[in-house]
């Protein structure tokens, strides 16, 4: 699938439905592109389509069908809004840490495809106000869903959530208490961790 040369091509490609309630245009919103002008159009739409997919079939799907809607705060972010970000220090890291992440259709260094989100709970924002509680949803999508890495952050305690080809299953946060909360190696990466959300819903698939 080419890149689109027109609007009406943009408009298609926005259409194109990822998962039963996802489409491409979901994922598309950048703040960076909307205010600096810059097209956040996929060059390989065909590689962003299909790690998309994964993406919302197996992690953003199961997250919605049991905690309710998710807020897409950011999703698909093109090689030029992330250079860009990256150049004028607006959050966002090289295009070659980034690619297979935010950068949905640039396979990373080893050649493998990866799409990350980052996402709002709403359900985690009303149900769950006690400092540190967004571990709970960490564990909770450890034990249950093939996440490739997590990163939380402080506001609406939103999250970057990852597909990979090869999950590293790494859990990181910006909000008390910072830094890495698990990693394969760590003596608390395997086993049950329902003391943490064991009041949750159950996975709905």
């Amino acid at each position: 699938m080419r890149k689109p040369n027109s609007m009406k091509g943009l408009e298609d490609l926005g259409r194109v439905r990822l998962s039963e309630n996802f489409f491409l245009r979901d994922f598309l919103h950048s703040e960076i592109a909307d205010f600096y002008r810059i097209p956040n159009i996929p060059d390989d739409p065909g590689l962003a389509i299909e790690a998309g997919k994964r993406l919302c079939e197996e992690l953003l799907e199961p997250l919605q069908a049991t905690f309710g809607r998710l807020h897409i705060r950011s999703g698909y972010r093109s090689s030029e809004v992330n250079a860009f970000g990256n150049r004028n220090n607006l959050n966002c890291s090289t295009n070659a840490a980034t690619a297979a992440d935010h950068i949905w259709d640039r396979r990373d260094a080893d050649g493998r495809m990866g799409a990350t989100a980052c996402v709002v709970v709403p359900w985690l924002v009303d149900n769950c106000d006690r400092e540190g509680d967004w571990q709970r949803m960490a564990w909770w999508i450890h034990d249950h869903l093939p996440y490739a890495s997590l990163c939380f952050f402080p506001k609406l305690w939103a999250f970057n959530i990852q597909w990979h080809e090869r999950p590293v299953r790494r859990i990181m946060s910006y909000v008390a208490p910072r830094g890495v909360l698990t990693k394969p190696g760590m003596d608390n990466h395997e086993g049950d961790h329902s003391q943490w959300h064991g009041s949750f819903p159950k996975p709905v698939r």
